[in-house]
C-alpha cells in the first residue's frame, strides 16, 4: 500500500486539509500514529490524539473544527468512520490477486464449471454439478459439494463446508470453519423412547454481500430452503437452524443460537449470545439485547428487548431500578 493524500481524497470524495502529495504505507489507531501512516477520528473523545498524533494522514468528519494546531494533512469527508471502512475495501481490492489457479492437490469433478481467473486452494475439492463464478477464491482445504451454485467476487477462507444444493450468491465472504447446509436438529421420538432422524431434503440460499465469520453453522431445511437474505452480516460462532429466515442487512453477532422455523425481518440487531425460539417471527428493525432470549413474536417495528425472557427494554431498565433499590434494603 502506497497512497497520497489527494488519491485518498479521490477514493472517498473527499478533500484535502494540507499537504495533498503526502504519502502513507499503512494504517494505525489514532492514539499511536507514526509518519507514513493514515488514521481515523471520529469519536469525540479521541479528539486529543488529533493534536498529539504523528501520522500523516488523518481522515476526519467534514466539519471538524480542530481547537489546536493540527500537523498533519487531515483528508474531510462526510463520515469518517464509514470511510475509513471504504479505504479498507480498496486497499484489500488492490491487493487482491485475480489469478486462475488450481492446487495441484485439489479435486473439481470433470462436470464442475468455474468461471474466469477462479482461484482454488491445494486440497480443496469441488464437487459434480457444480457452478463457481468469476473471480472466486476458495482457499485451501474448502469441501463444495454436487450441485452447488456459487456466485462472482466471493472468498471462502480454508476449512468452510458447503454441502450439495446450496446456493450462494455474488460477493459472498464465508471465514474459516463456515459450515452451511449440514442436516437440521430434527428427530421423531418413537414410543420405545428412541428418536427417528428425520430427514432434511431442502437447501440454504445465501444470497449476495453476506458475510459469515469464523464456525458458523448454518443448516439446511426439512423441506424448501433456509435463506440468509442480502447484505446480513452474521458473526462467529453463531448456530441458524433449518428453515429460517435472516432478513436484509440484519447482524447477528457470536454466540447467537436461532432455532428452527423462525423468521428474522430486516435490519435488524441480534447482539452477543441472544437465543431465540423456533417458529416465531421478529419485525424489522428489532434489537435483541447480549444473552436476551426471546420465546414470542415481536410485531411492533423499531423496538429493543432485554431480559431473559425479553420484553421491552425500557420497562426492563425501570425494572432494574427497583431490584436495584430494593437489593439496598
Amino acid at each position: 500500500m502506497e497512497l497520497k493524500a489527494r488519491q485518498i481524497a479521490e477514493v472517498l470524495n473527499g478533500r484535502v486539509d494540507g499537504d495533498p502529495e503526502v504519502t502513507v504505507k499503512t494504517f494505525a489507531r489514532i492514539e499511536s500514529g507514526k509518519p507514513g501512516a493514515v488514521c481515523f477520528f471520529a469519536n469525540p473523545k479521541y479528539e486529543k490524539y488529533v493534536y498529539a498524533s504523528k501520522a500523516s494522514v488523518i481522515i476526519v468528519n467534514e466539519n471538524f473544527e480542530p481547537s489546536q494546531p493540527v500537523s498533519a494533512t487531515m483528508v474531510r469527508v462526510p463520515d469518517a468512520y464509514s470511510a475509513v471502512a471504504a479505504l479498507l475495501d480498496y486497499v484489500t481490492a488492490q491487493k487482491r490477486s485475480f489469478k486462475r489457479y488450481r492446487g495441484k492437490y485439489s479435486v473439481i469433478r470433470w462436470s464442475a464449471r468455474l468461471g474466469r481467473k477462479v482461484y482454488v486452494g491445494e486440497q480443496s475439492y469441488i464437487g459434480s454439478h457444480t457452478r463457481v463464478g468469476d473471480y472466486t477464491k476458495i482457499w485451501p482445504q474448502v469441501y463444495i459439494g454436487d450441485n452447488v451454485t456459487i456466485g462472482e467476487h466471493c472468498i471462502f477462507y480454508p476449512g468452510v463446508k458447503i454441502y450439495s444444493g446450496s446456493v450462494i450468491g455474488d460477493r459472498v465472504i464465508l471465514q474459516a470453519g463456515v459450515v452451511i447446509g449440514g442436516d437440521g436438529f430434527g428427530f421423531a421420538p418413537l414410543p420405545d423412547g428412541s428418536y427417528k432422524k428425520i430427514e432434511h431434503t431442502g437447501n440454504v440460499i445465501i444470497e449476495d454481500d453476506v458475510e459469515i465469520q469464523a464456525n458458523t453453522t448454518i443448516d439446511k431445511s426439512q423441506m424448501g430452503s433456509t435463506i440468509v437474505h442480502r447484505g446480513a452480516k452474521v458473526d462467529n460462532l453463531v448456530q441458524i437452524a433449518h428453515n429460517v429466515e435472516v432478513g436484509e442487512n440484519t447482524v447477528i453477532c457470536a454466540q447467537t443460537g436461532i432455532a428452527g422455523s423462525t423468521k428474522i425481518g430486516r435490519n435488524c440487531t441480534l447482539a452477543g449470545q441472544a437465543g431465540i425460539v423456533g417458529h416465531i417471527s421478529i419485525a424489522d428493525r428489532t434489537i435483541v439485547t447480549a444473552k436476551t432470549s426471546i420465546i414470542k413474536s415481536i410485531t411492533e417495528e423499531g423496538k429493543a428487548f432485554q431480559g431473559n425472557p425479553g420484553f421491552d427494554h425500557n420497562e426492563f431498565m425501570r425494572a432494574y431500578v427497583q431490584f436495584r433499590k430494593s437489593g439496598r434494603k
